[in-house]
């Protein structure tokens, strides 16, 4: 039975995924769910069924970095196993690995090993401080390029010491970093005929998501600091308490601060000197809080948020993760989407953030079991069955 495909968009390219716990298989994931046929390369010296890099294999983790593609075993530290590699990326468009820089080598599945064999192989990597540099031998995780990628010195309240956010940040931008890499060179190579390799790492990609903070350094020396809620440029801009919780308002520019002004029932604030031009909102930011928030804790989060709406100022309720998917506009998005199995597993997940007309995203496979697709695979890359049978016989596969 042919495997199906998330999408018909990246259906003619194959990739083959080596990564683990969760910057590679982010990467991986946006290919796969693009519909490219993916398989995964479960590595034979791990326990099967036990604990993964990433976590249990059945937990919600795993299983929501892994679906849409097969997986299939392989010893890749014996000789054998290194040669059925070498015969799969010969015919393979792409491979992802998020090795140390030094255990692709070792392992004879680098770059310049593989492009040898196939000139047109695209070859991303993900590492922690990238393929080369004074750092690059040291193990990567996303909280260490949150800390030294600038991120958790801006985030928390001030005084706080430095905060951690709330998802993994280098991980997640890292991966779809190089995901994005991985696509244009494909695209450069109808060009050239060429492949390439595509690099990218936590550091790089954390220091590139602080965007407008980064550039207040390089370009006018300016440190940002912790500022909690409060946005750093757009004044007011926060969280304000109501009566029966907490609501975001946020206010860009001298007509918005006008309407939310009059909205909250504070007309004489926009004359108020204090409070008339940015710079002196800006300047007082702590007393013109703390007087919004003398009017916001009169009315519940859902009166202000329709009436702020409705005066055109961008506001929002705050929700818990279980409120957000309750949300009726989340609902109608219908990015929690249920996987399709035949165990009659509940496995339901977050899709694809991005809707093409013609070429959606679906889900259209649970994570596949371990090495679970492995005959399939070998035999659509033209291994016989002697040859299957031999490499299961000496546990290679």
């Amino acid at each position: 039975m042919p495997f199906p495909h998330a999408s018909q968009a990246l259906s003619r390219f194959t990739v083959l995924d080596l990564t683990r716990v969760r910057s590679g298989p982010t990467c991986v994931r946006q290919l796969a769910d693009w519909g490219a046929n993916v398989i995964k390369i479960d590595a034979l010296t791990e326990e099967v069924g036990g604990e993964q890099p990433g976590g249990p294999r059945y937990g919600a983790d795993f299983q929501n970095l892994h679906r849409n593609k097969r997986a299939m075993a392989l010893n890749l530290k014996d000789a054998r196993g290194l040669e059925v590699f070498k015969r799969l990326a010969a015919k393979a468009d792409v491979v992802v690995e998020n090795f140390r820089p030094d255990v692709k080598k070792k392992l004879g599945i680098d770059y310049e090993s593989l492009r040898a064999i196939n000139p047109r192989l695209v070859y991303g990597s993900i590492s922690g401080f990238g393929q080369d540099g004074p750092y690059h031998k040291r193990p990567g995780f996303d909280q260490i390029a949150q800390g030294m990628g600038g991120l958790m010195s801006i985030t928390g309240a001030p005084g706080g010491g430095p905060m951690r956010a709330g998802i993994p940040v280098a991980d997640l931008a890292a991966g779809l970093f190089c995901a994005i890499g991985i696509l244009t060179a494909l695209l450069e190579r109808d060009v050239s005929g060429e492949g390439q390799w595509v690099q990218t790492s936590l550091l790089q990609a954390q220091i590139f998501m602080l965007d407008f903070q980064a550039a207040r350094w390089l370009m006018e020396n300016d440190v940002a600091k912790q500022a909690g809620n409060n946005h750093p440029t757009s004044i007011p801009t926060g969280v304000f308490k109501t009566s029966d919780g907490y609501i975001n308002i946020a206010t860009t520019g001298g007509r918005i601060w006008e309407r939310c002004a009059q909205a909250i029932g504070a007309p004489e604030f926009v004359a108020n000197p204090d409070y008339a031009t940015a710079p002196a909102r800006s300047k007082n930011r702590d007393a013109l809080n703390a007087e919004i928030e003398k009017r916001t804790v009169a009315k519940p989060t859902e009166t202000w948020v329709r009436e702020l709406n409705e005066a055109g100022v961008p506001c929002g309720p705050i929700y818990s993760i279980d409120q957000m998917f309750s949300d009726a506009q989340v609902s109608h998005l219908g990015i929690a989407q249920d996987v399709p199995n035949a165990e009659n597993r509940h496995i339901r997940l977050v899709g694809q953030p991005v809707t093409l007309s013609r070429t959606p995203s679906t889900m259209v496979a649970r994570p596949p079991e371990f090495g679970e697709q492995t005959d399939e695979v070998l035999a659509e890359f033209g291994f016989s069955a002697d040859e299957i049978a031999g490499l299961r016989q000496a546990k290679v596969v």
